[in-house]
């Protein structure tokens, strides 16, 4: 999880409701993501890229690993991204 007690509680909270296991929750990968996304595409894109790192380990099992592969592929992408806002 990510540390902060705050945000510890709401993922676990959140986890209890969705059915998941907060232990294949890496808070900060995620966080890490949506930061990445948001600097380097444009802000909306933090909540989709967020998703679709959920949705990508989702359809390879769940678990911590797919969901690190994810988000490392997702940040690698918004990082290398040249698009401009103005262009979308």
């Amino acid at each position: 999880m990510s540390g902060d007690g705050f945000l510890d509680q709401w993922v676990a909270a959140l986890a209890a409701e969705l059915g998941v296991e907060t232990a294949d929750v890496d808070v900060q990968a995620i966080l890490d993501v949506a930061r990445d996304a948001a600097h380097n595409v444009m802000r909306p894109a933090a909540p989709v890229a967020a998703f679709m790192v959920g949705y990508a380990a989702g359809l390879k099992g769940g678990g911590s690993q797919p969901v690190a592969d994810a988000a490392a592929a997702a940040s690698a992408a918004a990082l290398a991204w040249e698009g401009t806002a103005e262009a979308q």
